[in-house]
């Protein structure tokens, strides 16, 4: 049986708020790709304890992605970061953290004779709320820390800064998606795996305009006010009115400080990934 590190059990992600925004949070192109099954306060605690990763030596990063590490968060450094009252912050932790203890990651590969295989795993294995010191503290499981943790190849990489502004799920997961394909600048997708990499609600799948209205639009607006990148959409029909397909086309703001960084964007679309909750 392998043996565990007890230095790992340690917090590595306990940051000061003006080092958070200005760090980068990295996953794996495939899960930045996919649904993940987070709500916005939960994609912020999440987002936040990532940017600590940023500042840990890579040594450390490796030994954490086969034992799994802790993150620590305070209420303060999420009030700062993402400009909403402490109080809130306090609330927010708290459900976040309560849910994310019940989320888990699903997705299906092909072995090496071409069978689906299903892996499901959790994200967290534990979770410690501490409202007197107002900090959460969550234990990500070895299964998740390669995604996580910026240690493969292909893996998409941003500022928190560029983020942290949203208030909404639907533009973040947009952003964070079209930073996946960030060499290229393009990113299509049929209808169908839009409505899940968003996980827009059966009214918006029906719908186009209600899908439209409701996230695309609101989305690309936000990310070009608050993110500095410039997005240009446009929906692909089928010989039919029918929307078949969308494309998004994307460029730094020359007038913003959008730092683009880099990525690996070689895709294996045979990869399904969903995040789902008990």
């Amino acid at each position: 049986m392998a043996q565990h590190n007890p230095q790992l059990l340690d917090p590595i992600t306990t940051l000061a708020t003006e080092d958070a925004r200005d760090r980068y949070v990295s996953m794996s192109n495939r899960l930045a790709r996919s649904a993940q099954g987070l709500n916005l306060s939960e994609k912020r605690l999440v987002a936040l304890g990532l940017a600590g990763t940023d500042s840990v030596p890579l040594k450390s990063l490796v030994l954490a992605a086969n034992a799994g590490w802790k993150m620590k968060v305070t209420a303060m450094a999420y009030a700062e970061a993402f400009g909403i009252h402490p109080t809130t912050a306090y609330e927010q932790l708290k459900s976040s953290s309560e849910k994310l203890f019940e989320r888990y990651v699903r997705y299906e590969i092909k072995d090496r004779r071409g069978l689906v295989v299903e892996k499901k795993f959790r994200w967290v294995s534990g979770v410690t709320y501490a409202p007197g010191d107002g900090y959460v503290e969550l234990n990500f499981t070895p299964e998740i820390a390669p995604h996580l943790l910026g240690l493969r190849k292909q893996f998409t990489s941003y500022k928190l800064r560029h983020a942290a502004a949203f208030d909404s799920i639907y533009a973040w997961r947009l952003f964070e998606t079209l930073k996946s394909w960030q060499s290229t600048g393009l990113y299509t997708t049929s209808i169908e795996n839009f409505w899940e990499v968003m996980e827009a609600p059966p009214s918006c799948r029906k719908d186009f305009k209600a899908l439209r209205i409701r996230i695309i639009e609101p989305a690309v607006a936000a990310i070009t006010t608050k993110a500095s990148m410039l997005v240009e959409w446009k929906p692909i029909r089928a010989g039919s009115r029918r929307v078949t397909s969308l494309e998004f086309r994307f460029a730094p703001n020359p007038q913003g400080q959008l730092d683009m960084g880099e990525g690996d964007l070689e895709s294996d679309e045979s990869d399904v990934v969903e995040t789902k909750s008990d």
